[in-house]
């Protein structure tokens, strides 16, 4: 079992190098901006599903949210710290076999006495962070596990008055804390919240680890800020490259596409164009 679990981590450490010697890197990657998938894109789908989906994007990266069905060779499990280890082993060595890393879950919003689970099976799992939304009252306890299994947490901001939805909030609890703890932004809750998020993006300057990377629609009969292709709703993507960029940036853009669940992949395509197009052009 432990010389499996070592050859895993060997090959994890060397996807990135065997993928980028495959093709030619765009100037987003050389830049260090990777572009990565978050599951709940695909939670009408199982993970076994949602790492092949990631696959035919050409992705290789994913962030898997705690709770979706495993699928097919793993029986009724879900994906969490409930994994057995040899569930874990299986899990690893599929997405290897795919060509995807799991760098991160989320988004995770445990209970205080959760978050050692949390944090080891992250260490167990070979992610590099988490993405969380931890109580107010639970910072002392994350920065300590955080610590300890040198597992980074990217803080998410959901679009309501509970969540660390503005920027000043969340600095608020980690600007004078570990470098482990930052910023996982969500840019289309930013505005749904009345942010704008490229003057979001800069106050986080220097604690963004990742974001989820959207585009969203201008506000609909029902109120609702749909997600759409990047580049043709109501956020300045390109101006929220351009800053990245002025921070010199380097992280994951997890894509959650929240719309057309049954079949987004064309219009994920169509974003991803979107973005190497846009990063051609500003780096």
């Amino acid at each position: 079992m432990k010389i499996k679990k070592l050859l895993f981590f060997l090959l994890a450490g060397c996807l990135s190098a065997c993928v980028a010697s495959s093709k030619t890197e765009t100037k987003a990657e050389k830049q260090g901006w990777r572009l990565s998938m978050q599951s709940y894109t695909f939670h009408l789908f199982s993970v076994v599903e949602s790492l092949e989906k990631t696959r035919e994007l050409g992705l290789h990266y994913i962030e898997i949210y705690p709770g979706q069905k495993m699928g097919e060779g793993f029986g009724d499990a879900v994906f969490g710290y409930g994994l057995t280890t040899e569930q874990q082993e299986q899990l690893r060595e599929l997405a290897a076999s795919r060509e995807v890393k799991i760098v991160s879950s989320g988004v995770w919003t445990s209970s205080r006495d959760e978050w050692e689970k949390v944090f080891s099976f992250a260490k167990d799992m070979g992610m590099e962070f988490i993405s969380a939304e931890p109580a107010r009252e639970d910072w002392d306890i994350v920065e300590l596990f955080a610590k300890e299994y040198g597992i980074k947490v990217a803080t998410h901001n959901h679009p309501n008055g509970d969540s660390y939805w503005k920027p000043e909030l969340l600095l608020e609890y980690i600007g004078q804390r570990d470098p482990l703890l930052g910023s996982s932004a969500d840019v289309g809750h930013f505005k749904r919240m009345g942010i704008d998020p490229i003057p979001a993006l800069g106050q986080l300057e220097g604690r963004l680890m990742a974001m989820h990377f959207k585009d969203i629609a201008p506000e609909g009969p029902e109120g609702v800020l749909e997600d759409v292709v990047w580049g043709t709703g109501v956020l300045n993507v390109k101006g929220m490259l351009e800053e990245l960029k002025r921070q010199d940036f380097s992280g994951y853009f997890t894509i959650e596409y929240e719309a057309n669940w049954e079949n987004n992949l064309p219009e994920i395509r169509q974003s991803i164009d979107y973005f190497n197009k846009v990063a051609e052009e500003i780096l």
